[in-house]
């Protein structure tokens, strides 16, 4: 209201000076309210359309910083700070909750392997080297069992498996399926947990089959499979934790969709220079030829 009354009397020759003093109010108050009513809308500005386009695209989970490259990817360069000015002002921010269940049945007697990975998660090309594991997905039915393979060179997620319970035959429809879309060669590690599942003796036929070492981790010891740990951690935030599922046909189709279609495809690795797993794989294929899977 003020910015308006001197803007009205500047117009009959008052000096902004002269009518700040006598309104009681700074030159700098005014010349900033200037610059707020000179300035384009924020609704309208296109940095915070492009913004929130990309915060909607990846399912509203991204953080400032993939935000930041995924703006720059589209041509707009925009500094850090400023994309999280514009977060807060827009109110994108992600929320979840967190549910917990155990997964790992470690107390039997089967055979248990060596910790052959030893943290290595890291391999110099695909193929090399997969984690497993298996998660929970609450739905109104009941719990939904996913089992996944992860290749640690490009964090794909190149195997996965969804069942009301967790038989070994969910570690190794997912294990099986990895194979078929990468043909890995012999050698590769396969490591998990040391879940009653993955020490089955179907599951360890299925490696020897294949030529694979298995490798389990350490008792009690997430650390030696947080690789997987994190990508489940970032499902759940991304996907899970914001839906309600009636069944399980109904989680079985979105978790597929957020797998293939945007956690392989669209989502930006930190540790893969802010690109999806299928492009690093692409972009490395250009300098050394590695199996790049068509299916997911």
């Amino acid at each position: 209201m003020t910015y308006r009354l001197v803007q009205q009397l500047q117009q009959k020759a008052y000096s902004v000076s002269h009518l700040c003093r006598l309104l009681s109010v700074s030159r700098s108050g005014f010349y900033e309210a200037q610059r707020r009513a000179q300035a384009p809308t924020q609704q309208s500005c296109p940095i915070v359309v492009q913004l929130k386009a990309s915060f909607a695209e990846s399912g509203s989970c991204y953080g400032s910083r993939p935000l930041r490259k995924a703006l720059q990817a589209k041509g707009i360069e925009i500094g850090l700070h400023k994309v999280r000015r514009l977060m807060r002002t827009n109110d994108l921010r992600a929320t979840w909750k967190r549910k917990f269940v155990h997964t790992t049945d470690s107390k039997h007697d089967l055979p248990i392997a060596e910790n052959v990975l030893n943290r290595q998660f890291e391999p110099d090309a695909a193929n090399k080297a997969w984690v497993a594991d298996i998660t929970y997905i609450r739905t109104r039915v009941g719990w939904l069992y996913l089992a996944v393979v992860l290749d640690l060179f490009s964090r794909k997620i190149v195997g996965w498996s969804m069942a009301p319970n967790m038989p070994a035959e969910l570690v190794c429809s997912a294990m099986q399926l990895a194979i078929a879309q990468r043909q890995p060669p012999p050698g590769l590690i396969a490591h998990s947990d040391r879940g009653s599942q993955y020490a089955s003796a179907s599951y360890r036929a299925l490696l020897a089959r294949n030529d694979m070492q298995q490798s389990m981790s350490r008792k009690g010891n997430c650390w030696d499979n947080s690789v997987m740990e994190r990508f489940f951690l970032s499902l759940k935030m991304e996907r899970v934790w914001r839906r309600d599922y009636a069944n399980h046909a109904e989680a079985t189709r979105d978790i597929t969709e957020y797998i293939v279609g945007f956690y392989n495809n669209e989502r930006l690795h930190s540790k893969l220079g802010y690109l999806p797993p299928t492009v690093y794989e692409q972009k490395m294929a250009s300098e050394r030829p590695i199996e790049v899977s068509r299916i997911s």
